[in-house]
């Protein structure tokens, strides 16, 4: 997919702008007394080879928009992918219909104007790559390459993919505010079956980033594909107990997600939360500071404003183990009389401090435990905190791996597992807007045979 300058995605915000623009006059003239309104542009290129042939190459494009109008404090939306002018009116058309006939909301309006974003600061976010088909299919099998000639007993691939995307987005309302930026974001991934004498595993490996030499190796990619991959040959299942479990980087990821999936609006105002009413309470051992970092540069969640126009800031969700702040747009802190956060669409590069530790340092102090380095399943729920998931992963004696697991179930409760974080590491090496170490928890049930 080569980038030519009259294809140029930057120059292509002018004309989202006024098409957003023209949403918010049009939505004015049919009556409404506010409204907002989002448009996007997004193309890319995929490729997927597997065994060392290609399998797919798709070239992606595609346009949308969305209109939310007010009349007082009814609320009407409507969508489309067609940004003919007849088709805004009719889209704007739609949504006035909808909103005449909803019921009032009082917390349903626009983000209060003083909150609106007044600098689009450029977070280095647009890195296009002139990469074209064949170019893409040939990193694709040299990473896919690099797994299968690892070792004799990977016998069979899933496959290798690389992906390239531009966007564009520009939201806009009527208080004035009309922002809008260009993105990228590249990723290559490879996938890879092991065979020995007890069976078959497979494995994967990844790089995601918003700049294409940011990157891994395509080599490095494939090769760390087949070692995770040979490193579970001859997993087996373990008997039922309660140990320590260190939950591998990549997977710990997960539990801070479930952190915001509990201290986000809906959940809060819902009262569908195990942190319901915890502002100001201690839920981690206090050397724990989880925070966002939204004008990270090239950051793959960076944003320089909310969903709602909203100018984002970089904040502690926790500090020194105590819940700081929840995660709110501006409708859910209407609900439950707050402020917004600036959380309109989530988090964005959400990070963990990370302590002086290695994996090794952590496996040694964990002594005799799980590692965890998969799980399967959806068995979290956030209304209680109960949480049981299929896990996969290593047996660990005196800080030493035995052997590899799976076929087993990790239970507790998340309330009880934050607060029996003993040791975050320093072993981050994944990409992913999500950003911590292995956690290393005191105890949890593992159910095996």
């Amino acid at each position: 997919m080569a980038h030519h300058a009259s294809d140029d995605p930057p120059r292509r915000l002018a004309p989202l702008r006024e098409t957003v623009q023209m949403i918010l006059d049009e939505a004015e003239r049919q009556g409404a007394t506010a409204a907002e309104a989002g448009a996007s542009s997004r193309a890319g290129l995929e490729v997927g080879v597997r065994l060392g042939e290609v399998e797919t190459v798709e070239h992606t494009r595609d346009n949308g928009l969305g209109v939310t109008v007010y009349f007082g404090h009814r609320k009407g939306s409507a969508s489309t992918s067609d940004m003919s002018p007849q088709a805004l009116r009719e889209a704007v058309a739609a949504a006035c219909a909808i909103a005449r006939y909803t019921q009032e909301d009082p917390c349903a309006a626009l983000a209060d104007a003083g909150r609106m974003c007044r600098e689009v600061s450029d977070l280095d976010l647009y890195h296009p790559w002139p990469i074209t088909p064949e170019q893409a299919i040939e990193l694709a099998i040299a990473c896919e390459d690099a797994a299968r000639h690892c070792d004799p007993r990977i016998t069979n691939s899933e496959g290798a993919s690389l992906s390239s995307y531009w966007g564009l987005q520009v939201y806009g309302n009527s208080h004035g505010f009309i922002g809008g930026y260009p993105t990228t974001r590249h990723g290559l991934s490879c996938s890879v079956i092991g065979e020995d004498g007890h069976g078959m595993q497979r494995d994967h490996w990844w790089s995601s980033a918003r700049a294409p030499q940011d990157l891994d190796e395509a080599a490095a990619i494939g090769r760390r594909a087949a070692e995770r991959t040979l490193a579970r040959l001859g997993a087996r299942p373990i008997t039922t107990r309660q140990a320590p479990v260190l939950f591998q980087a990549e997977v710990a990821s997960g539990l801070m997600r479930h952190l915001i999936g509990a201290i986000q609006g809906a959940s809060l105002y819902r009262r569908a939360s195990f942190l319901v009413d915890r502002l100001g309470e201690r839920i981690f051992p206090s050397f724990v500071r989880i925070h966002e970092e939204p004008h990270r540069p090239r950051g793959l969640s960076s944003a320089p404003f909310d969903g709602d126009g909203v100018a984002t800031a970089a904040k502690d969700l926790v500090r020194d183990g105590v819940l700081q702040s929840y995660v709110l747009d501006s409708y859910a802190a209407r609900k439950l009389g707050m402020e917004t956060t600036g959380n309109a669409g989530g988090v964005r590069n959400l990070m963990i401090d990370m302590g002086s530790r290695d994996r090794n340092a952590l496996l040694a102090e964990m002594g005799s435990g799980l590692l965890v380095t998969e799980l399967m399943g959806q068995g979290v729920n956030t209304v209680t905190g109960d949480y049981s998931r299929g896990a996969a992963g290593f047996w660990v004696e005196n800080g030493t791996i035995q052997f590899p697991v799976e076929e087993i179930t990790i239970a507790g409760n998340l309330e009880t597992m934050f607060a029996g974080l003993v040791a975050v590491g320093n072993d981050c090496d994944y990409s992913g807007s999500t950003r911590t170490g292995s956690w290393l928890i005191d105890r949890m049930t593992i159910a095996g045979q």
